[in-house]
């Protein structure tokens, strides 16, 4: 549940950041039908020109610019003079100065930023993950993989900071560095609970070593480190990292030499049986905890807050129980709010260190300045936005949020929100805060041009579909809308068979969601563009999403024949087909970016296979990445869950 509330997170901060952007204001370019700048940077006016007719006669002419007229056709070849007339010339970047145009005479040292960027995925991408899902289990490697994250993350920053000081600032006004100082305080808030943990198993370990515990480097490692003593591995609970026994409590296995090897392991070997109190008793569920499994005895289940062992902790303690009706509804809801807020933290990192590469591609080659800001902007965050959707989307197909019922499959227990629901709200909230910000660097009574009705008509219909695709996964509306047909029924025929339920119910048909996707790729695959080139990758991403959209819509036709009985994820295949092209439709949508196609022109890469291949290529790394991430947190869970059985269902 951590991950939609972590996207549906980002969106209002992403608003924000585009309206202050790394690099400078907007600057057009203006001039007058009959006086063109003499500098291609200049941004004057001559003084005979009033101002409002300058920015006015500026916006029509920059709407005609970037749509040729709405009839003129795209050009070939690019037109450097008339690039320059609306856009200054782009300074050189750290790119060139160490890779595109090195000066023989000036030391260069573009390894630094080599293993900053290398550190900082490593961190972000491989030991942040891995902690996530280690903390899931309560795994005692938890803590060895925060120490890697932070390891990893002093390398990339002391690798950067050395870099800047021996590089000149090629990119003045970035913002990159404070976010990303923003980000790392993040994580810091985050690591501050295994601080405490690990700074009180030290104070701990010093008192041992005083009271005449022998020291060894083995012992210290498993006791602070890795926490073994405290937490060992099976703890089912999630970030539970200071309920544990009264040392008191553990005498047994403190005496455990006398015990044979043969006979703990048969105790530990032994299932837990788990008595389940009376249903309707809300209270004694809560305070009680069970699940109706069975889980085999680990040493685990000895330090837990209602270990079988714990003479506090006793299932079946009335004075424990009685205290939980005093205190247990506030201290229930209060954890968890906390584990949720703390959940989605954890995965808004992993997301925020994405932005974060994404800002240092942009500050290590320089585009995205002056008047090139709100398109950069746009391509960067839309693009996106869809990219780690369809990430998301790959990971429900594999099996992430099957507790949920959101991998396609029943709902094992409760009675959660659909994932359709959450789709659609991150797509209202997507277009509420975009309606505004098509209208960025336009003054007050500016006309509106095509080109920001195209823009805000797309970011509307995502206000209003994301708001109808909420509204129809609300079991409230369901029912006012089945009330029609019940309310025919007369009292003496409505019996259980009249209403039950269709087959389809246990399932969401929701196309809203892939409605809007589909539609902006259609939209979009018919943008008009300057340039050829531009027109071409602009209609391949817009496809890319159209056949997301078809492919969703045929999960919904084969799921509406055959809806989900089991609480496995089912693994359509049309979700997995769907999931990549939604992912590489977001990366092309970036790569169309306007800055970048241009420089791909007067490199001669305007390939349209070369860009294709590149985005098919990160998208399956990136998918295997997923595979590798779902694939560890589930190995995980069946090392510390007692193993099902599994039957063909007939």
């Amino acid at each position: 549940m951590h991950l939609p509330i972590a996207l549906g997170f980002l969106l209002p901060s992403l608003a924000l950041y585009a309206a202050g952007p790394a690099g400078a204001a907007p600057s057009f370019v203006n001039f007058t039908k009959d006086v063109l700048p003499r500098d291609p940077s200049s941004s004057k006016l001559p003084a005979r020109a009033p101002l409002e007719f300058a920015h006015a006669f500026e916006r029509r002419a920059m709407d005609e610019h970037s749509h040729g007229g709405h009839h003129a056709a795209p050009l070939l070849e690019i037109n450097e003079t008339e690039v320059h007339l609306w856009h200054a010339v782009t300074p050189p970047s750290y790119y060139t100065v160490d890779i595109g145009n090195p000066d023989p005479a000036q030391k260069r040292y573009p390894g630094l930023m080599a293993l900053h960027v290398l550190s900082m995925c490593a961190a972000f991408f491989g030991a942040l993950p891995a902690g996530i899902a280690l903390r899931s289990v309560n795994h005692a490697w938890h803590g060895f993989s925060m120490l890697l994250f932070w390891a990893f993350v002093i390398i990339g920053v002391s690798a950067s900071g050395l870099y800047s000081k021996l590089t000149p600032n090629m990119y003045e006004g970035q913002k990159h560095t404070s976010h990303s100082y923003f980000v790392l305080l993040l994580a810091l808030i985050v690591s501050a609970v295994d601080l405490i943990a690990g700074v009180s198993r030290l104070i701990n370990y010093v008192k041992a070593v005083r009271a005449g515990e022998p020291i060894s480097v083995r012992s210290f490692w498993r006791t602070v480190v890795l926490g073994q003593d405290e937490q060992p591995l099976g703890l089912g609970a999630e970030y539970a990292n200071l309920v544990v026994d009264d040392p008191e409590e553990l005498e047994d296995e403190l005496k455990g030499e006398s015990i044979s090897l043969q006979e703990r392991r048969a105790r530990r070997a032994a299932p837990l049986s788990v008595q389940v109190p009376d249903p309707h008793d809300e209270t004694a569920s809560w305070a009680n905890e069970v699940q109706p499994h069975e889980y085999p005895e680990t040493p685990a289940s000895e330090r837990t807050l209602f270990g079988p062992r714990s003479p506090r902790g006793s299932q079946h303690s009335d004075d424990t129980l009685h205290e939980y009706k005093r205190f247990g509804p506030r201290a229930s809801l209060l954890r968890r709010v906390g584990r949720i807020a703390f959940g989605t933290l954890e995965r808004v990192l992993v997301f925020a260190g994405f932005i974060e590469f994404l800002t240092g591609s942009v500050l290590y080659t320089g585009i995205c300045r002056e008047n090139y800001v709100n398109g950069c902007l746009a391509h960067l965050i839309k693009g996106g936005i869809f990219w780690c959707y369809g990430l998301a989307t790959f990971a429900r197909f594999l099996g992430s949020f099957s507790d949920l019922g959101w991998a396609w499959n029943r709902v094992p227990v409760g009675d959660n929100v659909s994932a359709e629901f959450v789709e659609s709200a991150v797509i209202f909230v997507y277009g509420i805060t975009n309606t505004w910000m098509e209208r960025f660097g336009a003054n007050p009574g500016d006309p509106y041009t095509t080109k920001e009705v195209q823009h805000i008509s797309i970011a509307v219909m995502f206000w209003f579909a994301g708001l109808l695709g909420m509204s129809i996964e609300s079991r409230c509306l369901r029912r006012w809308f089945a009330a029609v047909s019940t309310a025919a029924l007369k009292k003496e025929n409505a019996s259980r068979e009249a209403v039950a339920e269709p087959a389809s119910y246990s399932g969401s048909f929701n196309p809203f969601p892939a409605l809007v996707i589909g539609i902006t790729g259609a939209a979009m695959s018919a943008h008009h563009q300057t340039y050829q080139f531009q027109v071409e990758i602009h209609m391949l991403w817009g496809y890319l999403l159209s056949a997301f959209a078809v492919l969703r819509c045929l999960t919904y036709f084969f799921l509406w024949m055959g809806p989900p009985r089991s609480v496995l994820p089912s693994r359509p295949p049309t979700e997995a087909l769907a999931s990549f092209f939604l992912a590489c439709g977001g990366l092309v949508f970036i790569f169309s970016d306007e800055e970048i196609t241009l420089n791909a022109m007067r490199m001669g890469h305007d390939d349209m296979m070369m860009f294709l291949n590149l985005s098919v290529a990160i998208t399956c790394f990136a998918m295997c990445w997923t595979l590798v991430v779902v694939g560890f947190k589930g190995w995980l869970k069946s090392r510390t869950h007692a193993a099902l059985a599994f039957y063909p269902s007939t």
